[in-house]
């Protein structure tokens, strides 16, 4: 039997510490930065085809693509109950619902409809229409990776922007202003 070289011994003991420090860089790389910024297939292109019943037990009505062809601009919003950052950004989307130069949508992603029903008689009810989305599905058709997330729509039905994370203030005043006002231009 040959010994091993103490070189040899070395490289077989950094190799697991250099392969950690190569996967923690590649993954640094991936989540760091605005998750707002990750791209959307569907931007510049229609919104799903998509009809969703009413949230059980409320009387607020239902949500389907039709809805979104008004000829104004509409935001929807995806949020849950069961969502922390979308009970931070609640108080936005009531103020959002006071604008009278969109309608504002709720698609309400895998949640109790009771559990749903009491959020919303807890922070204020500001959907013109909430769909809601038992299994998931359309929420993957719009692209979504989680919730809360807010799509801006033109008034032909496509999406023009869409922002991943709970809406703030400062995003509001800036960034999601400034989409909204694009959003009333025709596309070119």
């Amino acid at each position: 039997m040959t010994a091993e070289s103490p070189r040899r011994r070395l490289g077989l003991a950094l190799l697991p510490i250099m392969i950690f420090t190569g996967l923690a860089l590649v993954f640094w790389k991936g989540l760091s930065g605005n998750p707002s910024n990750l791209p959307s297939a569907l931007i510049g292109k229609p919104a799903p085809n998509f009809s969703l019943s009413a949230l059980e037990g409320s009387s607020i009505p239902g949500l389907a693509s039709a809805d979104l062809k008004t000829g104004g601009v509409s935001v929807v919003n995806i949020w849950a109950s069961w969502c922390g950052p979308c009970r931070l950004e609640h108080p936005i989307l009531m103020e959002l619902s006071r604008r009278t130069d969109i309608r504002l949508y709720g698609i309400n992603n895998k949640d109790n409809p009771e559990n749903a029903r009491r959020f919303l008689g807890t922070l204020g009810q500001p959907f013109a229409a909430i769909g809601a989305d038992a299994n998931g599905r359309t929420t993957i058709d719009w692209g979504s990776y989680g919730v809360p997330e807010t799509f801006i729509v033109d008034g032909e039905g496509m999406i023009r922007f869409k922002w991943i994370g709970p809406l703030s203030p400062e995003i509001m005043a800036g960034t999601f202003a400034g989409e909204i006002e694009k959003a009333k231009q025709p596309l070119p």
